[in-house]
């Protein structure tokens, strides 16, 4: 019987390897059924002793030349990418580096990787992870790759089925098929157009304008949590573009806790975008994973809202629903509609206010560069005069850009899950004239390792430096020759068809609220804060999450 256990543990190995089956049942069945029909049939068909230690042999046996069968194919030369260095845990198993996410330090891990085994590094059985910036108009670009499988792994609902199909259809980060990608792009496209974004600026004005106020009023020479407050701000700003309005956590609080179960909801992802198949198992554990669906039905309650009560001003959903254009068409399937608002949740706030974030802490660590910004400031700006929301001035401020640009390079907001694979069916993916990428491979690509590869940024990639991005400094000529800034490595936006199509109303947004708050404010670090934490409580979950930043906050006044 052990040599027909050993037979049935290889053929379902192979049955895997070749189908790669995520369909639960199916799965069950090909894990439980063969060593038991195996036992049966060998035995007389009575349930005694004798038989329940036949049963625990045979699944002993039978799941341990499985999974001995599985790493050592993985190992083995036999594997297509046994060529490629990694570290043996990575080549095994997928599971490791979902422990490595779980403890929020994925960026730092891959960026050792890299710098150990080179420019390619094996990060998973399956899974290449890329820092050659010359490959990556081939895996980003237009002619590059759709979406991989780790897209499968941050499904927030859940779903399957027809439901999950029709959200598939329209939803622009998700969507693993070119041609569904370029028809969901079209109407986010439209959303983010100049045109749209000019009908925007009254809202976040009046946003950036509540938030300089709020801070008013809890500053005043006290200590102010400044990453609390500009989360609230960030999470307020989207429910109006998004939503039509409807959150009010900078003048409220969040007595309900929507700012945590927007960060706790997407901890759970990050975990099960390494190993997809697991999320058809999230229904079958209702405990596991409460936040993500949390999450889900926040987005759903936020879209049901905005669907009843239809549009008052020409906001987001008034573009992705071609409200102007669907008088008489047949309304867009709600899970579509459910999906886009998750979408909208988590682009719109929790990126944008950490880069804000991380754009005050590392002024805040370099008073140099913070004197410069806000002399440059007050001379477009003074205190006391107008506000800073003309867009066509703040686009034109070189040391603001720069500033910017250089946070979203040392701390980008997604920092290592940019991942592509070849369509399926198509055979494999030759990148450049070195690398052929097999079918079922996928590719991941880390802005943060780029970012601070001194290849493509030097001198010294790990400090900050806004000086890098200026192309020329008046005060010292010579100033662009003594950096070297490869704009192709920078994409903090990811690049080429799925770049984030909301960067330039991010752009405005950062700027208009670092202009707002320094022209209003004296900032410092309070008192014992250690500078070290900043980093150190950054959480790499896909996108990247902050701590609290204590500051003390001083009115500015006309001199």
């Amino acid at each position: 019987m052990s040599a027909l256990i050993l037979l049935a543990a290889l053929t379902c190995h192979l049955f895997f390897k070749r189908y790669e089956p995520t369909n639960i049942p199916l799965l069950v069945g090909l894990l439980l059924l063969p060593p038991l029909l195996l036992t049966f049939l060998t035995h007389d068909g009575s349930l005694g002793v004798s038989t329940l230690k036949s049963l625990l042999h045979s699944y002993t046996l039978y799941f341990s030349a499985l999974g001995l069968s599985i790493l050592a194919y993985r190992a083995s030369p036999l594997h297509p990418l046994y060529a490629y260095p990694g570290p043996v845990p990575c080549r095994l198993s997928k599971f490791y580096l979902a422990y490595v996410s779980s403890r929020g330090k994925m960026h730092l891990y891959v960026q050792r990787l890299h710098d150990a085994y080179g420019p390619v590094v094996r990060i998973g059985p399956n899974e290449l992870s890329i820092s050659d910036v010359s490959l990556l108009p081939n895996i980003l670009g237009a002619n590059g790759m759709p979406k991989g499988p780790l897209w499968d792994g941050r499904r927030i609902s859940g779903q399957k089925g027809p439901a999950a199909r029709a959200a598939a259809r329209g939803n622009l980060i998700n969507s693993r098929d070119l041609t569904l990608h370029a028809a969901a792009r079209k109407a986010w496209t439209r959303a983010f157009s100049p045109a749209a974004i000019r009908g925007y600026e009254p809202i976040l004005i009046r946003r950036v304008a509540q938030l300089a106020e709020a801070l008013a009023g809890k500053g005043e020479g006290g200590v102010v949590d400044l990453s609390r407050w500009l989360s609230f701000f960030a999470f307020d700003f989207m429910g109006d573009l998004a939503f039509g309005g409807g959150f009010e956590l900078m003048r409220d609080g969040d007595s309900e806790g929507l700012w945590h179960i927007m960060e706790r909801g997407l901890y759970l992802p990050a975990l099960t975008q390494h190993v997809p198949w697991s999320t058809d198992l999230l229904p079958y554990l209702p405990r596991v994973g409460q936040e993500m669906r949390a999450l889900g039905k926040f987005a759903f309650e936020q879209a049901r809202r905005r669907l009843d009560a239809g549009s008052l001003q020409n906001d987001l959903f008034y573009h992705l629903m071609d409200e102007s254009l669907r008088a008489d068409a047949a309304p867009y399937p709600f899970p579509l509609v459910v999906s886009n608002a998750v979408l909208a949740i988590i682009a719109g706030s929790d990126t944008s206010a950490t880069v804000l974030t991380n754009t005050f802490f590392l002024l805040l660590a370099h008073p140099g560069s913070y004197r410069r910004l806000q002399a440059e400031l007050d001379g477009a700006f003074p205190v006391g005069g107008k506000e800073p929301t003309d867009a066509a001035v703040l686009a034109g401020l070189p040391y603001l850009n720069a500033v910017i640009k250089e946070s979203l390079r040392m701390l980008p907001p997604v920092a290592t899950s940019l991942q592509r694979a070849p369509t399926v069916g198509s055979g494999p993916k030759v990148l450049g004239d070195r690398f052929v990428i097999p079918e079922g491979t996928a590719v991941v690509v880390p802005p943060y390792t780029l970012h601070h590869d001194p290849r493509y940024f030097s001198p010294s990639p790990e400090q900050y430096m806004p000086e890098r991005w200026l192309a020329h400094d008046d005060r010292d000529p010579d100033s662009a020759k003594k950096f070297i800034n490869n704009e192709d490595a920078f994409i903090p936006f990811s690049m080429g068809p799925a770049n984030c199509v909301g960067r330039s109303l991010a752009m405005l947004e950062m700027r208009m609220v670092v202009a707002f708050v320094m022209q209003g404010y004296e900032m410092r670090f309070a008192d014992g804060y250690d500078e070290g934490r900043w980093e150190a409580e950054l959480k790499d979950y896909f996108v990247m999450q902050k701590g609290s930043l204590p500051v003390v906050l001083t009115r500015r006044s006309c001199k």
